[in-house]
């Protein structure tokens, strides 16, 4: 396995990805084998959209069963014990973008737990990467899709 393709966990992501794998394996798979047996029992499968659909469904979802079994059994977990000068994968960062009036804080995460909702950005996204490896009051240009920010560094956690 190449450098570039190790997949990093923080502590909470291994948690979260192994309740959603086992919320999936345990509940909703079995949900949606009763009702593609049910699809079946209706008979003519050729038009029964119902027993399509779920199959299709079924069909993604083993797909992400697998994709997070592969996650998990690969993945570095990466211990974040407080406080660094160095922002690194589990610190929270706290940015500004020059000439902006706020601080955003991300927290820098491996690409599996990565939600810009809930402010965890991937170490490989052009945010995250530029700030890895830099320090409280470093400045840093960064491409993004909407143009290149500038963004200082206030915080690491």
């Amino acid at each position: 396995m190449m450098v570039e393709d190790v997949n990093y966990l923080t502590p909470e992501g291994k948690i979260e990805l192994e309740q959603e794998l086992h919320r999936l394996k345990e509940y909703d798979r079995p949900a949606l084998a009763a009702k593609l047996k049910e699809a079946v029992a209706m008979g003519d499968l050729k038009e029964n959209a119902d027993y399509h659909d779920t199959r299709e469904k079924m069909s993604l979802m083993d797909g992400k069963i697998l994709r997070l079994e592969t996650v998990l059994r690969d993945a570095i977990v990466v211990e974040n014990d407080g406080t660094s000068d160095m922002v690194r994968i589990g610190s929270k960062v706290t940015i500004r973008e020059v000439g902006e009036d706020e601080d955003e804080v991300f927290m820098i995460v491996g690409q599996a737990e990565a939600n810009s909702l809930e402010g965890k950005i991937s170490s490989k996204s052009p945010i995250g990467a530029g700030l890895l490896n830099r320090k409280k009051g470093d400045k840093i240009k960064v491409e993004t899709p909407n143009g290149t920010i500038t963004l200082k560094i206030k915080k690491i956690k």
